[in-house]
């Protein structure tokens, strides 16, 4: 008797968890990660500092709703002069591009090719 009462509690927490579980949203930090080796990244992948790359690239392509901006600015791993163009028209402050340049460095593997908008203190 114990033991059926055992099944069935088991089942009805088998049939309340697996729909609960298959609904939750999928992995989001895989969906970056293929990301950043879709890119081509040759550096090291960093969650945060990935992520707020692509923001950027992201933050442009919502003021334009232009694909190929949104293509550009993430070319070569963030590393065109198109991200530098989404810097300046999303008025990013001098001390953030300066961050944004040193992780571009760390998620690129490689120094910046392009000219960033200047660093105004």
């Amino acid at each position: 008797m114990m033991c059926s009462r055992n099944i069935k509690i088991s089942v009805v927490m088998f049939l309340i968890f697996v729909p609960l579980f298959t609904a939750l949203p999928r992995n989001h930090n895989m969906a970056k990660r293929s990301n950043f080796f879709d890119l081509e990244c040759k550096g090291i992948y960093n969650k945060t500092m990935f992520y707020r790359l692509d923001k950027i690239c992201d933050d442009c392509y919502n003021l334009f709703r232009e694909t190929s901006i949104h293509r550009l600015c993430k070319k070569d791993c963030f590393d065109s002069k198109w991200f530098g163009e989404c810097l300046k028209v999303l008025f990013i402050p001098g001390e953030e591009v300066s961050q944004l340049q040193d992780f571009i460095k760390i998620v690129n593997g490689s120094p910046i090719r392009f000219n960033m908008p200047p660093i105004t203190t």
